[in-house]
């Protein structure tokens, strides 16, 4: 033995005492908040703590980066298919059959902080007043109308957004759709400095407000299997669920995707497919599959070493991005939940809260998983089912004439001659929806827009026409008044331009 070994042994054996009493501190603080609730809440919070155990004890256990940068290869060819040879195969006479095996699932744990709303993100009005949900049930409405089935819509909601949620379905109690929810798992943050729970007890008021989180939507396994839920779907025969965000507005449920499923032999039954798309410079942070070890791996920058950003956001080496729209068994669900053998990777998100504490969240990603299920393969699907909204500028598009609304989905005009998304920045006059609805009279029409960047205080009359490249930028106490019926072709504008009601 050198005294360097021995040093590292001493080091070592130090390092797992020390997670040893991390550990057990953190059980006994947890059973402190559970005997602070109900009999009721307490049961749930159990099998939410259970969780949270698991991925704090795999937290303690990992350091560093979670890949290893040499071992990293593009997936072969036939890992990912082009959306058009499956969309080849064609359509069955009865793709009913298929669609009575399917569940929607739609993530709705969010809420509209980020674009200035109070409440669940999904209630944000997107288009002719209708809703992230609105359009969601409609969807899925027309479907079942359509192909005379039964699909459900199934929202996996947070302790954030619950309660909202359900005073507004009652709205859809006469549309031809089912709708279930469950809750996602509600976990403690946890002090940066002691690792132990910042909460003092269960209730989520007061001094608890900040105190717990929805652990990212990797927890959909999880939540789904404890609520007896997934039970409940199997029992009714279904097979496959469609899980995407419910601000994506592209993630219609695909007829071509769901055969392909139902058409392969059992024997190679795909559990898992991803939907990717072509990387644009606007998508340098999105998550890329990757082959790691013989298996498809989702590979996000937050697992990426310092060195290898830059790499990692290039749309040469990674061209392609995760979607978030997951078409996945629900047998292969059951068994792994059961094994305990579903593996993700932690994401470790820092945040200060309001009185400058510093805590850490421990989360996962849904698509994370993918390396847990059998023949699992991603599908490169067209851009056009990637149209999340994200922002006001965002929100702009979707509001544009730039789509069509037919059943609740939204389409690209035939009228726009290129297949691709204008670019749209606006300033942070225009991030809170209230201010963005107020400073257009009615939304301009965009047709022919390649780039939009609207800065500082500025309106839109009625009926104003935007296009090549327009950019406005009205400064620091000044303010722009675009007139109606303006046609803004390729023009720079700043200075000051106020137009006043006489």
């Amino acid at each position: 033995f050198s005294f360097v070994d021995l040093a590292r042994g001493a080091m070592t054996e130090f390092q797992e005492k020390l997670r040893q009493q991390h550990e057990e501190s953190m059980h006994r603080e947890l059973e402190a908040l559970l005997a602070t609730a109900n009999k009721e809440e307490a049961e749930i919070s159990r099998k939410d703590f259970d969780g949270f155990k698991k991925l704090f004890h795999r937290f303690l256990q990992v350091k560093g980066p979670s890949v290893n940068w040499t071992k990293i290869n593009r997936p072969p060819e036939d890992l990912i298919q082009p959306y058009d040879r499956i969309k080849a195969k064609g359509l069955p006479d009865d793709i009913t059959t298929s669609l009575n095996k399917l569940v929607v699932v739609k993530l709705n744990g969010g809420l509209g902080t980020s674009m200035g709303c109070k409440g669940p993100k999904s209630l944000i009005s997107v288009r002719n007043e209708n809703t992230f949900l609105d359009l969601t049930v409609q969807q899925i409405e027309h479907l079942n109308k359509t192909f005379n089935t039964d699909v459900p819509l199934v929202l996996m909601n947070s302790f954030n957004t619950d309660e909202d949620t359900k005073k507004i379905l009652q709205k859809y109690s006469h549309h031809r759709v089912n709708i279930h929810t469950f809750n996602q798992s509600r976990y403690p943050r946890i002090n940066k400095e002691s690792l132990l729970p910042i909460a003092k007890g269960m209730g989520l008021n007061g001094a608890n407000t900040e105190a717990w989180y929805p652990p990212g939507h990797g927890d959909i396994y999880a939540s789904f299997h404890n609520s007896g839920l997934l039970d409940k779907l199997l029992a009714e025969g279904r097979e496959y669920i469609f899980v995407s965000n419910i601000d994506n507005l592209g993630a219609t449920v695909d007829l071509f995707i769901l055969h392909h499923l139902m058409s392969l032999p059992a024997d190679r039954r795909c559990e898992f497919i991803m939907e990717v798309t072509d990387k644009t410079r606007a998508d340098v942070k999105g998550g890329t599959l990757i082959q790691y070890e013989d298996h498809l791996r989702l590979l996000e920058i937050a697992q990426v070493p310092k060195a290898h950003v830059d790499e990692f956001k290039s749309v040469t080496k990674f061209k392609i991005f995760n979607t978030n729209n997951l078409w996945i068994s629900l047998p292969a669900i059951k068994r792994l939940q059961e094994k305990n053998a579903m593996d993700m990777e932690i994401i470790v998100n820092p945040k200060t809260l309001d009185g400058g504490l510093n805590v850490i969240q421990l989360e996962t990603a849904v698509g994370a998983a993918i390396k847990s299920f059998n023949n699992a393969m991603g599908v490169n699907v067209p851009r056009s089912r990637f149209l999340p909204v994200k922002t006001s500028s965002d929100l702009l598009l979707v509001m544009s004439n730039l789509y069509s609304l037919d059943a609740g989905s939204l389409t690209m005009s035939k009228k726009r001659e290129f297949l691709t998304t204008p670019h749209v920045k606006l300033g942070s006059s225009f991030t809170k929806v209230q201010e963005f609805l107020k400073r257009f009279e009615n939304i301009p029409d965009m047709l022919e827009l390649d780039h939009l960047t609207v800065s500082g205080d500025v309106t839109f009359g009625k009926n104003v026409s935007l296009k090549g490249t327009v950019i406005i930028i009205a400064n620091h106490g000044d303010r722009i008044d675009i007139p109606a019926g303006a046609v803004l072709e390729n023009k720079i504008v700043s200075g000051n331009l106020r137009i006043l009601d006489h």
